[in-house]
């Protein structure tokens, strides 16, 4: 996945995490695009659902 893919699915979750009211609806939200939030040691990682890799790390400090 090229950079410029990487930055456009950082903006899609974070606009989905700034309409949503809760944790559980970020999450189904973002479901809703093909891509899963999950917790992990570094973070929290966003993954496709389609191709079931990682694509990036959150910093949401």
């Amino acid at each position: 996945m090229e950079q410029k893919d990487i930055e456009h699915v950082r903006d899609l979750v974070m606009r989905e995490r700034g309409l949503a009211v809760s944790e559980r609806e970020w999450k189904h939200r973002v479901r809703g695009y093909g891509y899963a939030i999950r917790e992990t040691e570094q973070g929290r990682v966003v993954s496709s659902l389609l191709r079931k890799d990682d694509l990036l790390t959150l910093n949401l400090g």
